[in-house]
């Protein structure tokens, strides 16, 4: 029986996630073992275009990438999403706050001779909105963070190779940092999205004593799954941190504002 043929994908976004693929070294080995990779510029020369199973990274941003998702969407039998930008529209979709014309404005007017180059911009600015992958196609999975924690990666992909549930917590951040007794960084005065987050990142950015920023996403219902003891603690409700940080959740932002106006 052939292997599943898989093929990676780039859209908006820094590569980060595919190269934490490849740093996974001696842990890609089961995996490798069990699929033929046909395509992933991060890691080799070949290309095709015949393949069972895409994984994208990066944001849909121009007319282009919508087609070209839809396209790579009719191949693939499954399609998996890595990364914050591909999961929720990364960084990058802060940029909805402004209309094209205003961040264009923003980024070629400020430097001199900048006016020179907004002919050549208007193709790329003349999008609606920047979205995240599975608002323009369906997704099979998403792996959250900013990059991918890549071991599990690798158990996702396992699991969908083998037919079993994925192995993706929907829990707090704060379970991991309790577990690796970590000082709550509130203590430090610091604002955290920990308590709404989902965890799967061995609260790597907490183990450092940096701020939680939600690249991982929320759990499924913040305000039933907050890790509501520490909110407490600090005087706070998960709405008093919801939306405190949008770097990587400006998302929900938008499906918040869009329900208040559908009501």
């Amino acid at each position: 029986m052939s292997k599943p043929r898989v093929a990676f994908f780039d859209f908006a976004s820094c590569e980060g996630c595919q190269l934490a693929i490849v740093n996974l070294e001696e842990a890609i080995i089961d995996v490798v073992g069990l699929i033929d990779i046909v395509s992933f510029r991060e890691a080799m020369k070949e290309h095709s275009e015949d393949y069972d199973i895409a994984i994208i990274e990066g944001s849909i941003t121009r007319p282009m990438d919508v087609e070209r998702i839809k396209k790579i969407r009719a191949q693939a039998k499954i399609l998996i999403t890595i990364g914050a930008c591909a999961h929720l529209g990364g960084v990058q979709r802060l940029a909805n706050q402004w209309t094209p014309e205003e961040n264009k404005a923003e980024v070629y007017h400020r430097h001199p001779g900048g006016t020179e180059h907004t002919t050549d911009a208007n193709k790329f600015f003349n999008q609606p909105r920047q979205r995240a992958v599975d608002e323009v196609v369906k997704v099979d999975a998403a792996i959250p963070g900013c990059p991918i924690n890549g071991t599990e990666f690798a158990k996702v992909l396992l699991a969908l190779l083998q037919g079993k549930s994925l192995p993706i917590p929907d829990y707090p951040v704060c379970v991991e940092c309790k577990k690796n007794e970590n000082i709550c960084v509130f203590e430090l005065g610091k604002v955290c999205m920990g308590p709404v987050t989902r965890a799967g990142c061995d609260s790597a950015c907490t183990n450092r004593g940096h701020e939680c920023e939600g690249c991982r996403g929320l759990v499924s219902d913040p305000h039933m799954k907050a890790q509501t003891d520490v909110l407490e603690k600090y005087g706070l409700t998960a709405d008093d941190i919801l939306r405190r940080k949008t770097t990587f959740t400006y998302r929900y932002e938008e499906e918040a504002q869009a329900q208040k106006g559908g009501e």
